[in-house]
């Protein structure tokens, strides 16, 4: 069976704002002394995922 893909899509402010967020996760972790290897892929999988312009029609 396929592993089941997701899709999100943040313009850059968020983008920031989701790098931070799990950079102070990976950063709470190591002061209790846990793994940090999910949060590392995560957060080099959100620094390297291509971006995609995208046009925003407002109704």
């Amino acid at each position: 069976m396929r592993e089941q893909k997701y899709h999100i899509y943040l313009d850059s402010h968020e983008r920031k704002l989701l790098i931070h967020s799990l950079v102070e996760l990976k950063n709470q972790l190591i002061q209790q002394g846990r793994y940090t290897d999910c949060v590392d892929e995560l957060i080099f999988k959100v620094i390297n995922t291509p971006t995609k312009r995208m046009k925003i029609e407002y109704v």
